[in-house]
């Protein structure tokens, strides 16, 4: 009998240099390094750098990314009239897949064979960089567009994080909460194989396009499995209200057999590793807006479902409240995670094309056996067809 995985679960189906779970010290690691040093010491810049490059850069490095995907901040015409024509009340993940879609057709116009798009290892860092320089623009007017307000130019002056809340703002961020999102942004960037960089590098395997890879990345990060968690986490708030309520709604939820959003992962057994460095920063926030109502909450409803279920909270849980005391829309959680994850995705891509096999697994066949429509005759191919040896599926 076929030993079916379920969602691939166990299942390795590759090797990667990029991230992984230490299980002796429970920490995410980006090319060795821990994810919670990294968001304690270095911008978000030199992370993305570290991810493409395999090390972090030093300081002529990094100021040479800085300036390139400062170069690269603002939003073509063509790319915000194809946000534009989407309705605003369509979510903002599709509007981000949709701009991406153009910035692919932008970045490969006039090449007409396919293999050619695919790129060289030069040119898709420069996609990736890029691409990822563009994102904060989408995600930002995306948000200022659904609440009636205009564009807002990129700034030059400022660090990716800072310009990104510029954009979405309007003003200067004070230094704390800039802080609390560059972490984000860092704790977001990559996590090994999960569903949407799976997505990505099976696209890639087809020698498709880095831009293609990345919008079927963004399908999958939609799902409220996957990405749409942090959303959820937020509408789980709302729903409840006060750290009051927390004990009858958890009493509700849990005879209803709901799933809790924010709490669980597939790799993480003893609690997410990110969770502790989002939620010192979601605390600096609490302080900052002076809004200890969000705290109560978040710590009545962890310890109530700690305690019941015995499951700890994923990065989803303090990264939902977090952009919310900054002043996101909760739709516009999941596109954060996108312009954070965009730099794990890219660097995948380029390595599944740097030592490229074809994704393709088996299934085990549950339908009908073979059966024929009646009436028919099969005609002198068909016969042949079936007299050939069996070939393997594309």
């Amino acid at each position: 009998m076929t030993d079916i995985k379920k969602g691939l679960a166990g299942v390795t189906v590759d090797e990667t240099a990029i991230s992984k779970v230490n299980p002796d010290t429970n920490s995410l690691l980006y090319r060795g390094y821990p994810v919670q040093e990294l968001a304690a010491t270095q911008p978000f810049e030199a992370v993305a750098y570290l991810l493409w490059n395999g090390e972090l850069p030093d300081a002529d490095q990094l100021a040479a990314l800085r300036r390139t995907e400062r170069a690269h901040r603002g939003l073509a015409d063509d790319v915000r009239t194809a946000i534009d024509l989407l309705p605003t009340s369509a979510h903002p993940m599709d509007e981000v897949r949709t701009a991406v879609s153009v910035i692919c057709a932008r970045e490969t116009a006039g090449i007409s064979n396919v293999m050619d798009a695919v790129g060289t290892p030069a040119e898709n860092l420069e996609r990736s960089i890029r691409l990822w320089a563009q994102l904060p623009a989408v995600v930002a007017y995306g948000q200022r567009r659904r609440r009636g307000e205009e564009l807002i130019p990129p700034r030059d002056d400022l660090d990716y994080a800072a310009n990104f809340l510029w954009m979405t703002f309007g003003e200067d961020a004070d230094v704390v909460v800039v802080d609390a999102f560059t972490r984000s942004m860092i704790l977001y960037a990559e996590h090994s194989f999960n569903a949407s960089t799976f997505t990505a590098r099976v696209i890639a395997s087809t020698l498709s396009d880095l831009f293609s890879a990345v919008v079927g990345a963004i399908g999958a990060l939609k799902g409220p499995l996957h990405g749409g968690a942090n959303e959820a986490v937020l509408h789980v708030f709302t729903e409840i209200g006060s750290a009051e309520n927390v004990g009858p709604w958890l009493d509700a939820a849990l005879a209803e057999k709901r799933k809790i959003m924010g709490f669980g992962h597939r790799v993480y057994k003893r609690g997410d590793s990110r969770v502790p460095t989002m939620k010192a920063a979601l605390d600096t926030l609490v302080e900052h807006y002076d809004r200890p109502d969000v705290a109560a909450l978040y710590d009545a409803l962890e310890s109530q479902f700690v305690e019941r279920k015995g499951i700890y909270p994923n990065l989803d849980y303090p990264s939902g409240p977090a952009y919310d005391l900054m002043g996101f829309d909760t739709l516009t959680f999941t596109p954060l995670f996108v312009a954070a994850r965009v730099t794990g995705w890219t660097a995948h891509i380029r390595e599944q094309q740097a030592a490229n096999a074809l994704i393709r697994p088996l299934s085990a066949y549950v339908g009908p056996d073979e059966r024929h429509v009646e009436g028919y005759v099969p005609d002198a191919a068909d016969v042949e067809a079936q007299e050939r040896p069996e070939e393997a599926a594309g």
